[in-house]
């Protein structure tokens, strides 16, 4: 299996893709600016108890950092807290990959992928708990578990939600059979950090947005509304060509079931050179202060063009927009144009 080490930087692939012509990107806008700069992987908590907490991937790719504040906008100067860094050697001390936090049954706690020092890809995915209130507070935070899937191998993006009186995790992992580098997989939980079912495969990368660069599905995301239940996710290689796709179950279905999701066909946010935001991805979902505004997390970076490997390239940086929804209750992505001002 193609590892994600070894990037193509090359063509950017299908004009389909955003229109990445040169032309488009000398005529492009100056982009809005980010709610944070330099963290990939953004995740914004609901509001709880008073307040939003924010985390992502920063580009040392080496600790977990939390930062809170009243105001969505408020996260942009709000100060890190540092709650976990990667041991010196052996398991966890290499690449520290897209953090996300959960409060469930009265406890914290954070999904993570960890590779290890003698081979930094070697990426699995744990589990971190802490009992207090406050999240930021890092000595409440201790190590939980590595989370076990059915089979032990390169696993990330772990996200969960609950619904109809059960807690589901969705995460990335490469299957030894499937000839692609991640595709993405369900299953109950019996509890925060522990399976109850084997999983389901309910999307693996096959159309063309799917596999430029890499063959890659990841960074799950799960809103439901109207009846049905949305799971967004990234695909293709980190650089212009990255890219959100769909999937969409009804609201009472079995969602261990794979008939249960349809992928739309083509992608629905993609890199837009009218406002300088390229590989829009791995997103989250909030609700803005108002209690109703569902609002869009997301990264992007604000240059097309990258020097070596778009792994390394610091400059993913958190935005955030309105999520808007079409007539028939599907959401309306539109384009990436967030930045870091008040949600309308």
């Amino acid at each position: 299996m193609t590892s994600r080490r070894a990037l193509l930087t090359g063509s950017l692939g299908l004009a389909t893709l955003a229109g990445l012509s040169s032309a488009s990107a000398a005529s492009a806008a100056a982009p809005a600016a980010p709610l944070v700069t330099q963290r990939a992987d953004p995740f914004i908590t609901p509001r709880t108890g008073g307040k939003y907490y924010f985390t992502g991937s920063v580009p040392e790719y080496d600790r977990i950092a939390l930062r809170g504040a009243s105001t969505l906008t408020g996260l942009s100067s709000a100060p890190e807290t540092v709650i976990w860094r990667r041991p010196a050697s052996g398991t966890m001390a290499g690449h520290i990959w897209a953090p996300e936090l959960h409060r469930i049954n009265g406890r914290w706690y954070i999904y993570f992928a960890a590779g290890d020092s003698d081979d930094v890809f070697r990426i699995r995915t744990y589990v971190l708990e802490s009992p207090l209130a406050d999240p930021l507070d890092a000595s409440g935070w201790q190590l939980k578990t590595k989370l076990k899937t059915e089979w032990d191998g390169f696993t990330l993006d772990a996200t969960t939600f609950a619904h109809r009186g059960s807690r589901y995790l969705v995460w990335a992992q490469s299957e030894p059979e499937i000839a692609v580098n991640t595709s993405l997989y369900i299953a109950r939980m019996s509890n925060p950090w522990t399976l109850a079912t084997k999983p389901t495969r309910i999307t693996t990368p096959t159309r063309p947005w799917e596999i430029q660069g890499y063959r890659v599905n990841e960074g799950p995301a799960v809103i439901i509304r109207n009846g049905r239940v949305f799971l967004s996710f990234s695909a293709s290689a980190t650089d212009a060509r990255y890219c959100m796709g769909l999937l969409t179950a009804p609201a009472n279905a079995d969602l261990l079931n794979r008939a249960s999701w349809t992928k739309t066909p083509d992608p629905v946010f993609v890199s837009n050179p009218a406002t300088s935001q390229y590989g829009p991805g791995h997103n989250s979902f909030t609700v803005a202060e108002d209690g109703v505004t569902d609002v869009l997390v997301y990264h992007a970076r604000d240059y097309r063009d990258i020097t070596g490997d778009p792994l390394y390239d610091p400059n993913r940086h958190t935005r955030i927009q309105r999520l808007n929804w079409n007539a028939d209750g599907t959401p309306s992505f539109g384009v990436p144009s967030g930045g870091a001002g008040p949600i309308t």
